[in-house]
């Protein structure tokens, strides 16, 4: 672990100023947020955290800095609501009630205690009024509630379904929690089980999940990921004719987007868990089928659909044919292939698939070539070809361009029947169902009379028992509990059992935002006219590893609770910023293997929540994260010294009046450095926004030293500095304003305005030079680089006339001068 050792020494104590300050904004309410606050509104929320036990930096890394944003939003004169709460429910609580036994609402309530503490030393605006804990059924009642409305409208349904298994955690895992075949927080291997599941429809809003045009500022990277992740396809449900084999089934129906390629058809492939299997598999492959399918259970869709693993499969000794040219072609069984995507059986086109052509040559099948590729001649292909071309050896389709057969075959297709034009999607429907205890119970009872029944409305919630034994035996701890298990059926009043399972946590996350506003309101999940006065989000920020999941549950939940008559507004979050991930010094990114985790609390203790802040968000963009930095942060104690003293100079040894030109210059340095720190603070540019006022500081510096302005200056500037860093450093600015004899508080003063005028550059006219001779004028920056002179030197339309392809052998620049452009 990595701890302070030597630190700069503060020329104030920061525990003593922290909890000063701490202590009396508490004390007088001022971050209580009140809806009645005539201000604009402006909801800021960060991702809220898993109570795991310590604040680690990675929250102070998340917090910190959007704290600073809210706080200065608010002396923007907004009226902001930024609050916080915990995200309580979830397996690591369950897995310590059974290592420790120690039941997981002990374990959560206790750890967040002690975030709370920790979050409260970083001296935050959060109005702990506006607290929500997942955990408790205050708020968890509404996760029922929702699930019950969503049922009614279709939108949760139960089915059979195959599932990532954890053994080590002994629950269901969303595919996105399996990384590398491994479950995400124990790093068991995943296996694959057919459970019955609860899921949540939201591939009915596959569509208007990928339009993005509600939201105001999005990462491109972001709404990319979740286009991917859905993964729209248009394309043909084509069938096969399976009435010769003998079952119940006549056809067999895949989806592609080459339907022009079906003539090229040579094998067809089944996922191995697809129900046809077993019933058209062949005595003679019967064994070799049944081992495969076994095997193929031990590995994760993620291992299956890898493009490093070799492509696999076993034929069923079974054969479909082709409609459009009489084909028998057989059909194999192949774990690339998943039931739970599309119809579960693809057909394999090995002329233009490189997959398909891989297998082919495995299993020594045809690979006829079916789109010409450029000057085929007629020969073998050495690899899939896969662009447009002319179709060949497609029937009455032969000639045409592969473009145009797509439509002609689709359009040949349907008026047979044998299929239709259709899109079809990667993302599959939400499965919420999780066999643990610690999660919202899901209120369905089982009725051997009424089947499956939802529970009333009055009855909620359904509350988790808290005598629940904690055995890791593969089902919900609550499955034991005869207690909760057995009830009676809400339609005819028998004897009947509840549902053990509990829902996924992202369920808890994709609505916080709305409860929020109204906490505490018991008579919904949120009070309607709180909630139409906040929502949607305003800014939102966290870490971009929730693309496709909570950002996109809760997205889908918004648009679900608006067609539900719930909301008047289709997004959750109108901007949306990720901030990236802090570094051990190492540049490694922290682990307690690695030794090299920072333990905020030390350092707090030691420098203070104020320089701590401070060099979060000066060690790179926020966006990037950075190396933690032991020499870094002693640094910015050092420059929080600088500003100390700044402010505590005695300014009546200054004269009523100073220097005009001097007073001209400082007058200059404040409005440039308005300008530059609240268009950067607006834009989530901390460093650059500490850096301008870490100039600022040595231009104080310089300026005292001088003794060439008068008081009222003096102090302008001493005030616009304390004001402009107040947000990223709360405390230290509110005891030196204090000091300084200002009204309390420095944050609910305003923030400064800057004068064009004066705020605007010096300009210089800088020479453009080829080859010694001049070519052009530029009107430019007194104080441009070298770097940004040679570019305009370059972009000048005059020089780019004058080098008409000829090689740039040299730049050379003179400052505040020249820039003398060698061509040869």
């Amino acid at each position: 672990m990595t701890t302070p050792g030597r630190y700069a020494e503060l020329r104030y104590n920061p525990r003593e100023l922290d909890r000063k300050w701490q202590e009396r904004w508490e004390r007088d309410g001022i971050y209580r947020v009140r809806d009645d606050d005539p201000r604009p509104k402006w909801y800021e929320l960060t991702m809220y955290p898993y109570p795991s036990g310590d604040a680690h930096i990675g929250h102070w890394y998340a917090m910190s800095p959007s704290d600073a944003h809210a706080r200065f939003r608010r002396m923007q004169g907004y009226n902001v609501l930024h609050p916080m709460g915990f995200d309580a429910f979830g397996l690591p609580a369950e897995n310590a009630a059974i290592r420790r036994g120690i039941h997981p609402f002990t374990w959560t309530m206790s750890n967040i205690q002690n975030m709370k503490r920790q979050l409260n030393s970083m001296g935050a605006i959060y109005d702990w009024n506006r607290e929500v804990n997942t955990c408790l059924p205050d708020y968890y009642r509404w996760n029922q509630w929702f699930f019950l409305q969503f049922y009614k409208a279709g939108l949760a349904y139960r089915a059979k379904a195959p599932v990532n298994w954890c053994p080590g955690c002994q629950t269901v895992l969303a595919r996105e929690q399996v990384i590398d075949g491994k479950c995400e927080r124990c790093d068991t291997p995943v296996i694959q089980r057919d459970l019955e599941q609860w899921f949540f429809r939201i591939t009915k809003y596959a569509d208007e999940l990928l339009d993005f045009s509600g939201l105001l500022d999005w990462p491109e990277r972001i709404k990319l990921l979740q286009t991917n992740w859905i993964g729209r396809s248009e394309g043909v449900e084509i069938s096969f004719d399976i009435s010769g084999l003998g079952v119940q089934e006549k056809e067999l129906r895949t989806f592609t987007t080459r339907i022009d390629t079906i003539y090229g058809v040579t094998f067809v492939v089944l996922a191995p868990e697809h129900p046809l299997v077993a019933k058209i598999t062949t005595p003679a492959q019967r064994d070799v089928v049944t081992q495969y399918v076994n095997a193929t259970s031990h590995e994760t869709e993620i291992e299956r659909q890898s493009t490093e693993k070799e492509k696999t499969g076993v034929f069923t000794g079974a054969y479909a044919v082709n409609r459009l040219n009489g084909d028998r072609v057989p059909i194999f069984i192949a774990d690339y292939v998943l039931r739970s995507y599309g119809t579960g059986a693809v057909m394999g086109v090995p002329a233009h698939d490189e997959r398909d052509f891989a297998f082919a040559r495995k299993y020594k099948l045809p690979i006829p070539v079916v789109i010409a590729p450029p000057g085929w001649s007629g020969g073998e292909l050495a690899e899939a070809y896969l662009g447009d071309g002319a179709q060949v050896n497609s029937g009455p389709f032969d000639g045409i361009p592969s473009a145009q057969g797509k439509q002609a075959i689709a359009e040949h297709i349907e008026q047979h029947g044998w299929g239709k034009r259709t899109v079809s999607y990667r993302m599959r429907d939400w499965l919420i169902s999780r066999q643990r205890y610690w999660g919202t119970p899901i209120p369905m009872v089982y009725c051997e009379t009424c089947g499956i029944v939802p529970v009333r409305e009055e009855d909620l919630p359904v509350i988790l028992p808290e005598d629940a034994e904690f055995k890791p035996t593969g089902e919900s701890p609550l499955k034991y509990h005869q207690g909760f298990v057995n009830t009676t059926c809400p339609q005819c009043g028998a004897a009947a059992q509840r549902e053990t399972d509990t829902m996924d946590t992202f369920v808890d996350s994709s609505w916080y935002f709305l409860r929020y506003p109204s906490p505490h309101y018991d008579k919904g999940p949120f009070d309607p006219k709180a909630m139409r006065l906040w929502n949607p989000v305003d800014q939102y920020t966290g870490g971009a590893e929730h693309a496709v999941m909570h950002l996109l549950y809760a997205r889908f939940f918004t648009k679900a609770l608006r067609d539900l008559g719930l909301l008047d507004f289709g997004e959750p979050f109108l901007r949306l910023y990720n901030q990236g991930i802090i570094l051990g010094e190492d540049h490694d990114k922290m682990s307690k293997s690695r030794g090299n985790v920072v333990a905020p609390d030390t350092y707090v203790d030691a420098v203070g929540a104020d320089v701590f802040r401070l060099f979060l968000m000066f060690l790179g963009p926020w966006d990037q994260g950075g190396p933690w930095s032991t020499t870094g942060i002693n640094g910015m104690a050092r420059w929080v010294n600088r500003v100390w003293d700044i402010a505590q100079q005695d300014a009546s040894t200054l004269g009523a009046s100073g220097d005009p030109a001097a007073t001209r210059d400082l007058k200059r340095a404040i409005h440039k450095t308005i300008r530059k720190v609240v268009q950067d603070m607006d834009k989530f540019h901390f460093n650059t926004a500490l850096a301008a006022l870490m100039e600022f500081t040595n231009t104080l510096h310089d300026t005292w030293e001088a003794k060439r302005v008068g008081r009222a200056a003096w102090d302008q500037a001493v005030d616009t500095l304390l004001v402009l860093l107040a947000p990223s450093a709360p405390h230290i600015t509110e005891e030196l304003w204090e000091r300084r004899g200002r009204p309390y508080s420095i944050h609910s003063q305003p923030l400064p305005a800057w004068d064009s005028e004066l705020a605007a550059d010096d300009m210089i006219t800088l020479v453009v030079q080829v080859n010694g001779k001049l070519r052009d004028r530029l009107t430019v920056a007194v104080d441009i680089g070298e770097e940004e002179a040679k570019r305009l030197a370059l972009a000048s339309p005059l020089v780019q006339a004058q080098l008409n392809g000829k090689q740039v052998r040299h730049l050379v620049y003179v400052p505040g001068r020249l820039v003398n452009v060698v061509v040869g």
